[in-house]
């Protein structure tokens, strides 16, 4: 069976051209294929009561067609919930098949990254080339209505489910820019999402950001390495945004620059698994910093985390998002997908961020989601970028 273990983001900013339902999310190493009758013993659950109303609706309900399969995934979707965790979620067949295709970076919708607040959610960027990059959407833009449905304080699922859908099929939305609204209808496309990207700023620094750790990071990651390290005088990570990924991922991230030790650890109901650093180093010694934010959560927080307390970088930014929970991925027979929570981490030190988040070393806010740099546009520059300038100076003062 192939293993993959899920830690989603929370508030998260997310690729908006998915199938992705955050919150949620990314973090992993692919989730683990379990057969449901393989699983400890439940019979401490009493499921009496939902089968007697199962039969009560099927029996008595006025309407006598009744969709027994919306019926039991309800039903699963109410034991789900009952847990009260933000982070155990039920997918039914469709919206698994959808974060499936996530996880590879593949998507069906206009090609956004978001983050999310409790107004309304901002676009952090655009996928070059993307449907939204082609109809002028910008950083900085807020969301206000999805066709004629105002979305303040909608969750990461709730705009996944709005926003994407089938190819070639239009999305209408008003965007507030500034002091003006602006209306924009935009035809839903297949995307390819590249979960890395880099560039050269400032004096031979490598900025290198990654989005999501999916399962091409490790590959593209190393990848920037290669083609970027010769020459450079540091390292800028930018994990701003970033809701989580693989946990395999994460730890490939953390071993390019840490050459011994642990790079985290998780609890669970097995016991304390322990995780070790890899043998491939690109960059042991090379000066460097890592951008984190609100946004930054679940496998982006274990980067940042583990490099700082291996004291490797110094962190540059806002207080964390705060999520120390792992997830996994349990397909149901009809294809649907328990993506529950089953260990927390820690980090090399024995300390949990859940709920609090990591503390940066340098403490710089960013005026607005628009003054970030787009590694994307790198014409447009980073004058405004006050957290990368912040770096820049953390790496010409080391």
């Amino acid at each position: 069976m192939r293993f993959r273990v899920a830690l989603r983001g929370g508030a998260v900013a997310l690729v908006l051209v998915i199938g992705f339902l955050a919150g949620v999310w990314v973090d992993q190493a692919y989730p683990e294929w379990v057969p449901y009758i393989g699983h400890r013993s439940a019979s401490r659950v009493d499921l009496t009561e939902v089968q007697e109303a199962a039969r009560l609706i099927q029996a008595d309900y006025v309407d006598t067609n009744v969709d027994t399969k919306k019926l039991s995934q309800g039903s699963v979707q109410g034991l789900v919930n009952s847990l009260g965790d933000p982070y155990s979620l039920y997918f039914d067949p469709e919206q698994y098949k959808r974060l499936q295709e996530s996880y590879q970076g593949r998507y069906t919708g206009i090609g956004i990254y978001l983050s999310f607040s409790a107004t309304y959610p901002t676009i952090t960027g655009t996928v070059p080339g993307s449907p939204a990059a082609l109809a002028g959407l910008k950083g900085g833009d807020q969301i206000v209505k999805v066709g004629d449905k105002d979305i303040k304080g909608i969750t990461p699922e709730q705009a996944t489910a709005l926003i994407q859908g089938p190819e070639g099929t239009k999305l209408t939305l008003t965007i507030q820019r500034g002091t003006e609204a602006l209306t924009f209808t935009i035809t839903r496309a297949q995307i390819q999402v590249p979960t890395v990207r880099s560039a050269t700023v400032g004096n031979r620094v490598l900025y290198i950001r990654i989005y999501q750790f999916g399962a091409q990071t490790s590959s593209e990651f190393a990848r920037a390495l290669k083609d970027g390290l010769p020459g450079s005088a540091g390292v800028v990570l930018d994990l701003r945004g970033d809701p989580g990924g693989f946990v395999s991922a994460a730890d490939e991230v953390i071993t390019q620059f840490v050459t011994s030790g642990e790079t985290f650890e998780t609890h669970g109901r097995s016991g304390v698994n322990r995780h070790e650093v890899g043998k491939q180093h690109a960059a042991p010694t090379i000066p460097l910093v890592v951008l984190v934010d609100a946004n930054s959560a679940s496998a982006a927080e274990i980067v940042a985390g583990s490099l700082q307390v291996h004291n490797r970088a110094k962190l540059v930014g806002t207080t964390t998002f705060g999520k120390g929970s792992v997830q996994e991925d349990f397909v149901l027979s009809d294809g649907s997908d328990i993506h529950l929570t089953v260990e927390r981490w820690y980090l090399p030190n024995g300390v949990t961020i859940d709920h609090k988040g990591l503390t940066p070393d340098v403490k710089v806010q960013l005026a607005s989601a628009g003054d970030a740099y787009d590694v994307a546009q790198p014409s447009l520059g980073y004058a405004k970028d006050t957290q990368l300038n912040a770096a820049l100076a953390v790496l010409s003062g080391q």
